[in-house]
């Protein structure tokens, strides 16, 4: 469904992504895994169009995106929900969601996918008409989520969805992004929750300095000297 192929990318003289190669099956949950600064959410930008690479291949279904505007990778099917939320915090919930489908097909289908997202989260059903900024920090990453479910994903990206959240938190993150696959759509996921994360996974890759270092299943991962040395202190 989508591969990156030997990507570099950097802001002004400073390189921060090399020769990055890794691909996403269609249905899959893929995990890119490293620590603060590794350049995960850099890949992510890199692959919305927010950052230009330096050179390599952006591959989506078959088609060269390399050099597509962050606007059309959205109405390709491909939705970037960034870390720390992002959210209009004066806004309500609601609009909040309405902002997430401003394009063609997810302008048509708003009222539809807003009852499966509220089907989702029945928490924000509940807020609804409550002002983002106002909500907890769990409550407003659901608002995050179910914002990009509104521009109708194929590929999901989600940067460091469990940031910041109460540890009784972070499972139902977790649980929202397996239902979020058995609605069809693929994920791609960047966290530093390694344990967590490589446990529910289908594939990861260990990015290190800029640079990938590992890949496998989760369970190959969790087993693996290194991953346990370096990420979870075994």
């Amino acid at each position: 469904m989508f591969k990156v192929e030997k990507v570099n990318m950097s802001y002004g003289d400073l390189q921060v992504l090399w020769d990055v190669s890794f691909h996403v099956n269609e249905g899959e949950i893929v995990v890119l895994v490293g620590a603060n600064g590794a350049g995960k959410s850099s890949v992510l930008k890199t692959i919305s169009g927010l950052q230009q690479v330096s050179s390599g291949l952006i591959e989506y279904n078959g088609e060269d995106i390399t050099k597509t505007d962050p606007a059309q990778i959205i109405k390709k099917g491909i939705v970037h929900v960034p870390e720390a939320r992002r959210l209009f915090n004066e806004m309500t919930v609601e609009e909040n969601l309405i902002m997430g489908s401003l394009h063609g097909e997810a302008k048509i289908k708003r009222k539809e996918t807003m009852e499966k997202c509220y089907d989702l989260f029945p928490r924000l059903l509940e807020r609804r008409k409550q002002a983002a900024g106002t909500l907890s920090g769990g409550e407003q990453q659901m608002v995050a989520v179910a914002r990009g479910i509104m521009s109708l994903p194929k590929l999901l990206m989600l940067d460091e969805p469990s940031l910041g959240l109460a540890p009784v938190l972070v499972q139902d993150i977790f649980d929202i992004i397996k239902g979020i696959r058995k609605q069809g759509i693929t994920v791609l996921l960047v966290e530093q929750n390694v344990q967590t994360t490589l446990r529910f996974c289908d594939r990861a890759y260990v990015l290190e300095n800029g640079k990938i270092t590992l890949d496998g299943t989760g369970k190959e991962l969790l087993n693996n000297e290194h991953v346990r040395e370096a990420y979870l202190g075994i």
